[in-house]
């Protein structure tokens, strides 16, 4: 059997696949390998997880959860889903800052590619961590921990670092979120009032084209306390009577709660239940983050495109994300909007749409997503991200022999 892309657009061409059941074996694979590769639950579009030799799945070593309540860390195998982590962490009264809006994606490949939630002072999850254990290029264990010198560099780090055993991330006494959705919000009230908007709740995902002159949705996602109410009004938008789903004519049924109806924070945050699938795949992605200030000029530049990207789209989220200072961070420095995009799996013109809508981004620095689709020929990622230097030298220390190099590297991170 073929192993895919959870969306199946990208078959992965290494010659082996190791499973192993314990840190053990995992250390005793890599040091056995030339070249090996971790992959997590698959949720990636491009080839940054494949390699020439061999791959790895962390799935079927145990999670071994550690929860320290003195230093508010946990401490999970890499190959955990957040999901399955969040209902340990909410039973035992803890919580994460944030999630992201599929509960089903593995703790190790969402921090390696600073996959990310949504709201104006939430960071990405990777952000969250407080130290990782790495499997080094000759099966030693390397540990390093916030504060080290390395730390920053080490996070997100695509995997050009070594496997990621063990993550320890920072937790909170657990909270109740409710969520609510309002219909047909106008653009205009946007382009606006967008500040105000995404400050109306702790998490704000609006749901577009790019070519109609409202937004289709948006999902606001607040903390609750005393004096939280519901919203009837949202800039000119109402708010939706039923449950619903981001895209049209599809049932809401894997759609977490809505309808301002407080609720443990595990089950608002994702936009997707994690009993269900939340769609058959049949989709591809692409996301840039730019600059929060460069936020209303970026939107005009896609709707300048609607007619171009609605006919490929399913639809498109916008999110915010807070700085950090992770080196290959899509929200190194400052804070970020993320443009998404899901597209109809129709990925020759998709690709061949997205070098124009980068040329589009271009001028407002928008930093791809680095596990979603993206222009791939003659990328010059090296000006986005001040530390970029420093992260190949630190690749270039601790993986001498390039063990966890594969093309997606050599092409736009590692090349000289």
């Amino acid at each position: 059997m073929t192993l895919t892309t959870w969306a199946g657009n990208y078959a992965y061409g290494a010659q082996t696949v190791h499973r192993p059941r314990s840190v053990d074996e995992l250390r005793q694979v890599v040091a056995d390998a030339r070249h090996v590769r971790a992959l997590g639950t698959r949720h990636c579009f491009n080839d940054l997880g494949d390699g020439p030799e061999a791959l790895v799945l962390l799935d079927e070593i145990a999670p071994d959860v550690v929860l320290d309540t003195a230093a508010r860390t946990v401490t999970v195998g890499g190959g955990v889903r957040y999901g399955a982590l969040a209902e340990h962490l909410h039973a035992a009264g803890w919580a994460v800052h944030n999630l992201a809006s599929l509960p089903h994606i593995s703790v190790a490949g969402a921090v390696a590619t600073a996959t990310h939630g949504s709201g104006d002072r939430s960071t990405n999850l990777a952000a969250a961590v407080a130290a990782l254990t790495y499997v080094g290029p000759g099966g030693e264990l390397r540990q390093v921990a916030r504060g080290d010198d390395d730390f920053a560099g080490s996070v997100v780090a695509l995997g050009a670092l070594g496997v990621a055993a063990r993550v320890t991330l920072d937790v909170e006494p657990t909270y109740d979120v409710a969520q609510e959705v309002h219909d047909e919000v106008p653009w205009d009230a946007v382009l606006h009032h967008y500040d105000e908007l995404t400050a109306s709740a702790d998490s704000v995902s609006v749901f577009t084209d790019w070519a109609e002159p409202t937004l289709r949705q948006v999902w606001r996602k607040t903390r609750v306390t005393s004096s939280y109410a519901p919203r009837t009004d949202l800039f000119g938008g109402t708010a939706a009577a039923s449950q619903r789903h981001m895209l049209p004519g599809i049932d809401p049924v894997n759609a977490t709660q809505q309808g301002g109806v407080p609720g443990p924070w595990h089950e608002r945050w994702p936009h997707f239940k994690l009993a269900f699938t939340p769609s058959n795949g049949d989709e591809l992605q692409s996301e840039y983050l730019v600059p929060r200030r460069h936020a209303v000029g970026a939107f005009a530049a896609l709707r300048d495109l609607g007619d171009r990207i609605a006919p490929l789209l399913q639809v498109s989220e916008v999110r915010t994300v807070a700085a950090d200072e992770l080196w290959l961070s899509s929200a190194y420095g400052e804070d970020v909007v993320g443009l998404h995009f899901t597209w109809l799996p129709r990925q020759p013109e998709v690709e061949a749409l997205l070098p124009t809508i980068e040329a589009a981004l271009a001028p407002f620095d928008a930093r791809p997503h680095w596990g979603k689709l993206f222009a791939d020929v003659d990328r010059d990622l090296r000006r986005l991200y001040p530390r970029w230097d420093d992260f190949r030298a630190l690749v270039a220390r601790v993986d001498p022999d390039g063990v966890f190099r594969n093309g997606f590297l050599d092409r736009h991170v590692l090349r000289d």
